[in-house]
């Protein structure tokens, strides 16, 4: 049996978002500044496929018409600042709007407090 068009229409929007969209899109190529501060951007990444199709009677021609449509968004959500060899979270998304939300935001900052309080209590 022959592919269906809509098939191929299908297949073909499929696999242009995966050549747009892929790990390196996710987590961005690090970034190193002169004084040997490495940034790496970490994106969000959304999208979506919609296609359709209709037969018409044999009669017709061209009896077969289909319509695809795709949309993504990508969207900034943090930076992982890497100086020498400590890894720090940088979050530039929407602020948290529930209350355990707030509490996963607090966890880097918590984390870096408790491990500059064990430090200092060795010393």
């Amino acid at each position: 049996m022959d592919k269906h068009p809509m098939n191929e229409f299908s297949e073909s929007t499929v696999q242009k978002i995966k050549e747009m969209v892929d790990a390196n899109t996710i987590i961005g190529t690090p970034i190193t500044t002169p004084d040997g501060i490495m940034v790496i951007p970490v994106s969000k990444i959304s999208f979506g496929v919609i296609s359709g199709g209709a037969d018409w009677s044999k009669a017709v021609v061209n009896n077969f018409g289909c319509s695809t449509g795709s949309g993504v968004t990508i969207t900034p959500v943090a930076f992982l600042i890497i100086k020498d060899g400590n890894v720090r979270l940088i979050n530039v998304s929407q602020p948290a709007i529930t209350t355990l939300d707030r509490v996963v935001d607090m966890v880097p900052e918590v984390m870096d407090k408790v491990s500059d309080w064990r430090d200092k209590s060795k010393e």
